[in-house]
């Protein structure tokens, strides 16, 4: 065993303080008391299957929920009949496990709970990046120990990805758990009382949606979202609303920008870094270019592209490519929108807004953005050519060409007016397309403009949809 501070019953103490269910039976009533989010039925079954021998890494930013996952996988697997006295959990980040080899942990594990036999555990592993070589230590637990499942977790998603694709080749299943959507954030709040079945008209077919039985009151909860809504613990905490800033910048933001990634990529001026997401979230949803972001964050130009890919990697900031008035792309990607992949993260930079604020249309954009990205497969573009942009435009991997074009507006403007949405009727003409989509705050129907059909949405019933669909696509 490496050598560590603390002696070995000082060790097995603490497994056996973190693991009370070895004693009780069960787990105490503090994690119980929390609502499983949704993607805990799909994250479930990859931790019961005995079919495929592999350990699962569940990643994602900080704050999400993922611990709180672990232990409802735990809960559930005793549930289901499982020994507790053979599911372990272990926090890495805790100092008395300091470079101790996950095999020497679990070997203590096994002495700390009574059961010394190796076969058909659970083990989690909490914070698995605290640990140098993580992913050499777990390749060699699943190769060697083949009739126990490891599970691994991690805010360090993109360290994480990066070893497990790595070493971890046949041995690892990836599991992102990605910040809340607006749908589970219904979901969690038992606010489905306001969301009703219904249909539209799209492409020529009679579609199933959801839609609300009171807007007024469902956007309410969606400025709660905006502001507040990406992370479980704050949704449900007053205290935390009431000061974003102290609470979830110290405990999401600057624990990534001044921990994570420095610790990761070797980043010296944290202070550099920081100017240019704090200039990054304040512009969400802006088309900008390298040049700029140089001039507005005082940042060297050499240096921004490698951050803005430590950001994207860090899952904090999404950047979405352009193309032109025909969908073409572009030879040299000299301009392009940055997103924040949270909502959220802007309350906890600067301040909640109100629905009457001058930004709240663009924190709108970015959190019908951020349902969007969460789809693994999915790469949003947006057009813009010389007199005009859309928002939100897909292409079909299948004809290389795009089939549906959004415009997101925190505005009734546009339903009484249509002909103002010359920039999306212009490129659905160019493109082929006979239907579009345009976002308002609550007014809902079809209007016709130069041949072109619009669909008319509230943004949050929109953001519903995209975030229901989200989540059933990943299934």
């Amino acid at each position: 065993m490496a050598l560590n501070p603390f002696s070995e019953e000082q060790i097995v103490a603490r497994l056996q303080f973190e693991n009370p269910w070895w004693a009780s039976g069960n787990l105490d009533g503090y994690y119980q008391s929390f609502k499983p989010r949704l993607y805990f039925n799909m994250f479930y079954p990859l931790v019961k299957t005995s079919s495929v021998r592999r350990a699962i890494v569940l990643m994602g930013p900080r704050r999400v929920g993922k611990t709180v996952m672990l232990y409802h996988t735990i809960q559930q697997l005793i549930a289901d009949g499982v020994q507790p006295q053979k599911i372990l959990y272990v926090s890495i980040e805790t100092p008395i496990y300091n470079n101790i080899p996950l095999e020497d942990i679990f070997k203590l594990a096994m002495k700390a709970s009574g059961n010394l036999d190796s076969e058909n555990w659970y083990i989690f592993f909490d914070e698995i990046q605290y640990l140098k070589e993580w992913e050499v230590h777990l390749k060699t637990l699943v190769d060697v120990y083949r009739n126990t499942k490891f599970i691994v977790s991690g805010s360090a998603a993109a360290a994480l990805k990066l070893k497990s694709n790595e070493s971890g080749a046949g041995r690892f299943t990836d599991f992102m758990l990605p910040p809340l959507t607006f749908y589970e954030f219904i979901h969690l709040k038992n606010l489905i009382a306001l969301i009703k079945p219904d249909t539209i008209i799209w492409k020529g077919n009679i579609a199933i949606f959801s839609a609300t039985t009171n807007i007024t009151e469902l956007n309410k909860h969606f400025i709660d979202y905006v502001n507040f809504g990406g992370y479980p613990e704050v949704i449900f905490n007053s205290e935390i609303q009431g000061n974003p800033a102290r609470f979830m910048r110290s405990d999401i933001i600057d624990k990534v920008l001044l921990r994570d990634l420095p610790g990761l990529y070797g980043i010296q001026d944290v202070q550099e870094l920081n100017s240019l997401f704090t200039t990054i979230a304040w512009n969400s949803g802006q088309e900008c270019s390298i040049d700029e972001l140089c001039k507005s964050s005082g940042v060297k130009k050499t240096t921004i592209r490698q951050y803005l890919s430590y950001l994207e990697a860090a899952f904090l900031v999404h950047i979405v490519k352009r193309v032109d008035h025909k969908a073409g792309r572009f030879q040299r990607e000299n301009f392009f929108k940055i997103y924040l992949t949270n909502p959220s993260l802007r309350s906890a930079l600067f301040a909640p807004l109100t629905a009457e604020a001058d930004g709240m249309g663009a924190i709108v954009e970015t959190a019908i953005f951020s349902q969007w990205m969460q789809r693994t497969s999915f790469i949003p573009y947006y057009a813009r050519w010389k007199n005009g942009e859309v928002d939100l435009v897909n292409i079909s991997r299948n004809t290389n060409k795009p089939d549906w074009a959004v415009e997101i507006k925190w505005s009734n403007r546009f339903f009484e007016a249509p002909n103002e949405l010359k920039s999306l009727t212009s490129f659905c003409q160019e493109n082929n397309l006979l239907q579009a989509l345009s976002t308002t705050i609550d007014k809902t129907g079809i209007k016709e403009y130069d041949n072109i059909q619009i669909q008319y949405l509230p943004a949050s019933v929109y953001a519903y949809n995209v975030g229901k669909n989200t989540l059933e696509s990943q299934k």
